[in-house]
Formats: C-alpha cells, structure tokens, sequence
C-alpha cells in the first residue's frame, strides 16, 4: 500500500493536547489538504488514533512486532487496521527498535496491508532497513529534530539515501518552513515529516498554510 505524493507527516508526539485539540488540528489539517490538494498524514498519540482516522489520513506513531495474543499494553497492526488507521512509523529516533524488530514491524504491517515508514539516522541504516522493503525510509538525524533543518544542516545525506535504497525516501529532523520542504523534495524525498514547527506553533492553521506552499 501507498499514498499520493508527495506526502506531508505531522508528528503530533505526545505533547500536552487533548483529544479534543487533536480533533481540532484534524480539521484544520482536512481543511488546508482539500484546498490545497496536499496530502497530509496526522501522527497522534494512540489514544486518539480512532477519532482522526475518521478525519484524515492517519499513521500511529509506533507499532509493535505481534501477532494478536497475551501481550498486555501492545500496539497491534490488526487493532490499527481496524481503527483505521492507514500505517505506523518505526524505528523513530525516540523509540529506537533493534534490526529484528524493525523487520519484524515491517512484516506485520505489510500482513494487514499498512503503510510502514522506518525512520534511520544515516545512510547505513537506511540501505540496511531499505533491506526490509519498507513503504518508505525516512532519514532523520537525531541531533536535528527539533532544531536546525537538516536541509540547512546535512543536506547531502538526503541525496545520499535517496540514491543508496530502492525505497522512496522522507526526510525530517527540523523542518519547519516552506523553503525547507521545497529543498527536500528538490534533493529526491517524496515527502517529509514535521513536529513541533506546526503542532506548537501559536496560530497552527497559518503555519500548515505557509508551510504546504513548499509543494506548490
């Protein structure tokens, strides 16, 4: 499974938002993709995948490597499938899996035909995890996110993945703006993933705004 390119992944985290926030910033996010034709995924806490994924297009933010069975406080791809949800990140910099399981994840998304984005730090794990046959690698170098754009920063390492893995590359760790986007997607990412430079921001409709205008 696959999504319409180039996609924009807004990483919600588990900052202090409500359910009822999150519905909010759903909409706004429904909002600006149908005006702008953009295709944006939300990423919430998974207490409020289900509500979303009635909304817009929606990833969890983490799945774990199981079959159903005795597994207390596990994130399963069939509980996923069922709320709606249209794939999970892995392997994120903040909840880093070993190789085993990043296959395994992987693996289950693909039995219950999920979208699987496996997020590296640099270009060894990306041709190693590419391995894998992910739906997407998203190359995120851990001491940017949240502060300088790795566009900025290391833009050579996106087009060094880009050119290593036979898997359609993402990029994120500090993006915030539309120029940010624009050299991502010009460096060979089909998409990218934000954070906090929209979902912290004051006025988060006016951000996504000015954001998309990178794709346009």
């Amino acid at each position: 499974m696959e999504m319409k390119t180039p996609i924009l992944i807004i990483n919600f985290k588990v900052y202090d938002n409500s359910i009822k926030d999150t519905i909010k910033i759903a909409n706004i996010v429904k909002r600006v993709s149908e005006e702008t034709g953009v295709n944006i995924v939300v990423a919430p806490s998974h207490i409020s995948l289900k509500e979303t994924a009635g909304i817009v297009p929606t990833f969890a933010q983490s799945i774990d490597p199981l079959n159903p069975g005795p597994y207390t406080g596990s994130v399963i791809a069939e509980d996923l499938k069922g709320a709606g949800v249209a794939g999970a990140i892995i392997n994120h910099s903040e909840k880093r899996l070993n190789a085993e399981v990043v296959e395994k994840c992987v693996r289950r998304c693909k039995e219950n035909s999920l979208i699987s984005v496996v997020c590296v730090e640099n270009q060894e794990e990306a041709k190693s995890y590419s391995e894998f046959n992910p739906t997407y690698i998203a190359i995120e170098p851990p001491e940017l996110i949240g502060k300088i754009s790795v566009t900025q920063v290391n833009p050579k390492i996106i087009e060094d993945v880009v050119k290593s893995v036979n898997v359609k590359v993402l990029c994120g760790a500090g993006i915030r703006t539309k120029d940010d986007i624009k050299k991502a997607l010009e460096l060979g990412a089909v998409g990218v993933l934000v954070s906090s430079g929209i979902v912290k921001a004051e006025n988060i409709e006016e951000s996504l705004r000015e954001a998309v205008k990178g794709f346009l």
